[in-house]
C-alpha cells in the first residue's frame, strides 16, 4: 500500500470522535495535542475524558451516533475518528465519512481508515513518526521505543536553537547555493543560545562573504 506521508496543521479545526473508551482516549489526546476542536459522541466515557469535557477540553456528546453526524454541515468536520466496540457502528461511521469527504480513522479496522496514528517519538518541535500502514502496530511501537532510546533528550532545545539560528541567516544571506551549503553544516554542529557560540559566529563569518545584495531578497 502507498501512503503520503504528511504532518498535518489542525489548530482550530473540528475533528469528531465516535468513542470514549480506552482507544479512543489516545486518539483524542493526540487530537487535543495539535489543538483541534474535538467533540466526543458516546453514551459513556472513561473517567480520563469525561474531565476534559467538564473542562471544556472536549465538547462531549453523551448519546449514541446517529446517521448525519459525520456529515452534518453545520458541523463542518475536517476528519473523524470511530473507535467503538462495534464493528458496525464503526463501519458505518465511515460509509458516512467517505460520502461526505470526511477524512475518517477507523481504530483497529485498517480497510476502512484514510488516514493512520503513527507511533511517534517527539523531541520539542521535532518527530519522527513510524507507519507500518496498519499492518502491525506492535511492530510500529516496538521501533519508537529504540529510536526513543537513541535520541538524546535535549534533542528538542538543540532544535529550537538551531531554528533561531536558521532565521537569522535567512536574513542575511541570499537563497543560493552557498547559503543552502551552510545550514545543512549548521544541521550537524552544536547550537547553543548565547551570542558567542561558535555555530552563531561562523553564521555571521558566513554572512560577511555572501550577503545580500541591495535591492535584492
Amino acid at each position: 500500500m502507498d501512503l503520503f506521508p504528511i504532518f498535518l496543521k489542525l489548530t482550530a479545526r473540528r475533528c469528531l470522535v465516535i468513542g470514549a473508551g480506552n482507544l479512543a482516549e489516545s486518539k483524542i489526546e493526540s487530537l487535543r495535542a495539535a489543538n483541534a476542536r474535538v467533540t466526543v459522541i458516546a453514551p459513556n466515557a472513561r473517567e480520563r475524558i469525561a474531565s476534559m469535557a467538564q473542562a471544556g477540553e472536549v465538547e462531549w456528546l453523551q448519546r449514541a451516533f446517529q446517521p448525519g453526524d459525520v456529515s452534518d454541515p453545520s458541523a463542518g468536520y475536517f476528519l473523524v475518528v470511530t473507535a467503538t466496540n462495534d464493528p458496525a457502528v464503526n463501519r458505518a461511521v465511515y460509509a458516512e465519512a467517505t460520502s461526505a469527504n470526511v477524512l475518517c480513522n477507523a481504530v483497529d479496522d485498517p480497510p476502512f481508515c484514510d488516514f493512520y496514528f503513527p507511533s511517534v517519538v517527539r523531541r520539542g518541535d521535532l518527530q519522527i513518526a513510524i507507519s507500518t500502514a496498519g499492518a502491525s502496530p506492535a511492530l510500529a511501537q516496538r521501533l519508537r521505543k529504540e529510536i526513543n532510546a537513541q535520541l538524546p533528550l535535549d534533542t528538542g532545545d538543540w532544535l529550537a536553537d538551531l531554528g533561531d539560528l536558521r532565521r537569522e541567516v535567512l536574513q542575511l544571506e541570499p537563497l543560493n547555493e552557498e547559503r543552502k551549503l551552510l545550514l545543512h553544516q549548521l544541521a550537524s554542529r552544536e547550537v547553543c543560545g548565547y551570542d558567542g557560540c561558535p555555530s552563531r559566529v561562523l553564521a555571521r563569518e558566513h554572512a560577511r562573504t555572501n550577503p545580500i545584495k541591495p535591492g535584492k531578497a
